[in-house]
């Protein structure tokens, strides 16, 4: 399972959950070399904790390793954001219209719940910030669908590397707004059990998505860009 209960969680998954946090929400900068020692000093844990635990981020393509240079946190780049997001955009689709048909009234009822939990958040326009599990709206969709290989290639495959990329560039400023409302077309389309429908609206969506990180992106490197030329 992705997320485990407080009780069953080992002094290997929390270090493993407190270096995926830190990678996702930027604390460790994307690029940044992994030091074993370091990050066992940090989280008072042994070494052979820290590798296990850089050995399962890598496993969610959150840390690559490079030859004579060790295990680094993937870096944030246009090229990956689109490789990721037109699978994103493929899978969560598929997710989508899956939940349409396969989730329950109630857990539609609570889809919709959550939603309205949202909008308080949205409100100001600023911060759209979700916690990764039950809360993420994205989460709620993928495990819907009721397939168990779709909900394994998402949950394990890419999920937080996508957080990564909507966390620290794609969660606040004027896409919160729009990104909100589009939640809300989505809802109303499984509401409805519109699998079509509710397939579309995800896929752009998440275009939409794409669109608005390649754009910081960009303005990111123009900034640095300038920085290296003063």
């Amino acid at each position: 399972m992705l997320f485990q209960t407080e009780q069953s969680v080992t002094a290997a998954d929390k270090t493993f959950y407190q270096l995926r946090k830190a990678i996702v929400e930027g604390e460790i900068s994307a690029g940044t070399k992994l030091s074993e020692t370091e990050l066992s000093t940090k989280y008072a844990v042994s070494r052979a904790l820290v590798r296990e635990a850089i050995n399962r981020l890598e496993s969610s393509n959150l840390v690559e390793r490079k030859a004579n240079i060790g295990a680094r946190v993937v870096s944030l780049s246009p090229e990956g954001l689109v490789e990721l997001y037109q699978v994103r955009e493929s899978l969560e689709g598929m997710a989508a219209r899956l939940a349409a048909q396969n989730m329950t009234d109630d857990e539609i009822a609570d889809l919709n719940q959550l939603l309205g939990n949202h909008f308080a958040e949205v409100k100001d326009g600023q911060s759209y910030y979700q916690e990764a599990g039950d809360v993420d709206f994205h989460y709620r969709i993928i495990m819907g669908s009721k397939n168990r290989h779709l909900i394994s290639m998402l949950l394990n495959g890419i999920y937080h590397l996508v957080r990564m990329y909507r966390v620290q560039l794609g969660m606040a400023g004027p896409r919160v707004t729009t990104a909100f409302d589009e939640h809300r077309q989505i809802v109303r389309a499984i509401s409805n059990r519109d699998g079509e429908l509710a397939e579309m609206l995800m896929r752009r969506h998440i275009l939409y998505s794409k669109n608005n990180i390649a754009s910081k992106l960009e303005q990111l490197s123009l900034d640095q860009h300038k920085r290296e030329t003063l």
